[in-house]
Order: structure tokens, then C-alpha cells, then sequence
């Protein structure tokens, strides 16, 4: 299975991010399951490719070229898939995916993986969509999310494939 995981080139001023994202990478490597993601060598990235490779595990990095010109790529990976903007990069991303996690991140996660929750609102897209809800992060999203639905400006059907996991358990629970 292609594991699409959405995150921050920041690492963040939390030392469980770090443990939290090397040890969903090495699920995903140890499992035989790849990993695609944004292709920074930096922050969370980083981290979560490394964990994936040194598990054995295949990486494919979706790159836009300005960031690849910037020198942010992970040399390393074993596949980069270059585009020519944030919009190719995204759909790309979202080609190649068979599940989808937004680990805690930035704006570029949350705009990353409101596409993905989108698309499978709409049943253009059926595959799992799951907040890393790591330490509460996405608990205000989660929030947000319900009141939608208690304003009638979405549904329980709707919502059904916008999935949330405290841990990794959660998550391997959700995959499985």
C-alpha cells in the first residue's frame, strides 16, 4: 500500500513529534508498505523518509521544482517525482496514494489534507483519511468538524471516511 503522509519540513519544538513520526516510518518500512510524501530532506520529513528507508522501506518524494532548485530535496529516496507547482505536487500526491495521514503540521499540511478530506466527503476518493491526532493536535479540527455537521452543513455520511488516531495502534487499526 502506498502511505501518503502529509507534514512539516519544520521539526517542531515537541520532542514526541520526532519520536512519534520515526516510529510511523518505521511501521510503514518494516510492514512493506511506501511511503510518498513532500520530499524535503528537512524537519518531520526528514525524519519520516529516513525512519522508512532505514526499515527497509521505499520512498517516493513529490517535489516541486522551485523547492528542488531551493536544495530542500532528500537525495536519498528512492524515487522523486518533480512537478511544476503546489497544484501538480498535490494531485500527484493524491494519484499515488491508496491511504492518506496528516501527521501535525502547518498550513501546507492542513491545505494538503483538506483536499483529501474533500474529495472523499464528495466520494471522489475512496480511500482511508486519517488525523495523526497526536497529543490532542487536531482536537480543535475534530471540533470544527462536528459543529459542521450540527449547523446541517455536512453529515455523519458525509464525514464517514475523515477518520481520527491518537497513535500508531490507531492507526495500524484503521489500515488494517
Amino acid at each position: 500500500m502506498n502511505i501518503t503522509v502529509y507534514l512539516g519540513a519544520n521539526p517542531g519544538n515537541d520532542p514526541s513529534l520526532a519520536r512519534a513520526v520515526r516510529e510511523l516510518g518505521t511501521w510503514i518500512g518494516e510492514s512493506g508498505h511506501s511511503l510518498v510524501y513532500g520530499g524535503s530532506k528537512s524537519g518531520l520529513m526528514g525524519e519520516l523518509a529516513r525512519s522508512v528507508l532505514q526499515a527497509g522501506g521505499e520512498v517516493t518524494g513529490v517535489e516541486p521544482r522551485f523547492f528542488v532548485d531551493a536544495g530542500f530535496v532528500y537525495d536519498d529516496i528512492t524515487r522523486l517525482i518533480v512537478t511544476e507547482d503546489m497544484a501538480s505536487r498535490k494531485a500527484k500526491m493524491i494519484e499515488l496514494g491508496d491511504a492518506f495521514i496528516a501527521f501535525p503540521g502547518g498550513t501546507g499540511t492542513l491545505e494538503e489534507i483538506a483536499e483529501v478530506m474533500s474529495k472523499v466527503s464528495l466520494g471522489h476518493l475512496d480511500a482511508p483519511c486519517i488525523l495523526y491526532n497526536l497529543n490532542g493536535y487536531y482536537d480543535g479540527l475534530k471540533a470544527q468538524l462536528g459543529h459542521m455537521i450540527e449547523m446541517g452543513l455536512s453529515s455523519p455520511g458525509k464525514q464517514a471516511g475523515i477518520l481520527f488516531a491518537d497513535d500508531l495502534a490507531a492507526i495500524k487499526a484503521r489500515l488494517a
